[in-house]
């Protein structure tokens, strides 16, 4: 898998445990941990949860590292950079972003790696 994480979701799965794994595993740590999910595969009707995901992980937090912020910045200027572009490519080849958080800011914290 490219040394990448992968979350397959059947249509059978337990909706609330399920969009409380994959909003945990993509968001925590800014995703910047080696078990971070960063391809999800929704099967058959499974795919109904997109806007459940959406929407809890629109209530994440954003703040520094030294509050009880549920998503905290990228580790340096150059990851953010990073994830920003594969962003930017992403949506240039096509894709839909549904939930964007770039360009974000923290108040007293503007300068941050959000």
């Amino acid at each position: 898998m490219g040394a990448k994480n992968h979350a397959i979701v059947m249509p059978d799965c337990d909706r609330e445990d399920t969009i409380n794994a994959i909003v945990g595993a993509c968001f925590g740590s800014a995703g910047q941990r080696c078990m971070a999910v960063s391809v999800t595969v929704l099967v058959g009707d499974s795919a109904d949860l997109i806007p459940d995901i959406i929407e809890r992980a629109k209530k994440l937090s954003v703040g520094p590292g030294v509050t009880n912020a549920d998503i905290c910045p990228m580790n340096n200027r150059a990851a953010m950079e990073r994830a920003v572009g594969i962003i930017d490519k992403s949506e240039s080849q096509g894709a839909k972003i549904l939930l964007d958080g770039r360009n974000h800011k923290v108040e007293g914290y503007e300068n941050g790696n959000w």
